[in-house]
């Protein structure tokens, strides 16, 4: 009746087609080596689109806060792209308080040396997610929480 082969194994019969396990086996690893379309996948931290978001971000925050000192960012730990209506980028960031004061109004967020360790330095731990529609040079922080990065639990000083 059909034309696919079977197999006696020892625990009774098996029906076996090569091409269907072939398939099979493709998808699977598809789906293990590559991101499934419209989910959120690492991308390169020097990116331009990673940069531009992280600039963004930053202007953001520092248009939110009080502080009268400006904030850069001090390391990308975590950056991700996601194709959405355009592209979001989800960042994980450490920013850090600089020397330049808000008053001063500076060219540059990169010329603004951070603050030394001491009463004035200050560092918080973020969580950005950025849209961007690159075709018409747009670009929307959608969403920000930041908090002071934890201190060293004492198990692991040991």
């Amino acid at each position: 009746m059909f034309n696919t082969p079977v197999t006696k194994s020892a625990g009774g019969w098996n029906l076996v087609c090569p091409l269907t396990l072939q398939i099979i086996i493709q998808c699977i690893g598809m789906c293990l080596c590559s991101p499934v379309p419209g989910s959120s996948h690492n991308i390169s931290k020097n990116d331009p689109g990673v940069q531009n978001a992280v600039l963004v971000s930053t202007y953001t925050f520092n248009n939110e806060s009080n502080d009268i000192f400006f904030f850069r960012v001090y390391a990308i730990k975590v950056a991700q792209i996601q194709i959405v209506k355009g592209i979001k980028y989800v960042l994980e960031v450490t920013i850090s308080r600089t020397i330049c004061r808000k008053s001063m109004s500076p060219p540059s967020l990169d010329k603004c040396p951070f603050q030394p360790e001491g009463a004035l330095q200050q560092m918080f731990n973020c969580h950005f997610e950025v849209w961007a529609i690159p075709w018409k040079h747009w670009s929307k922080v959608t969403s920000f929480v930041c908090h002071p990065p934890s201190p060293p639990s004492a198990s692991s000083t040991n």
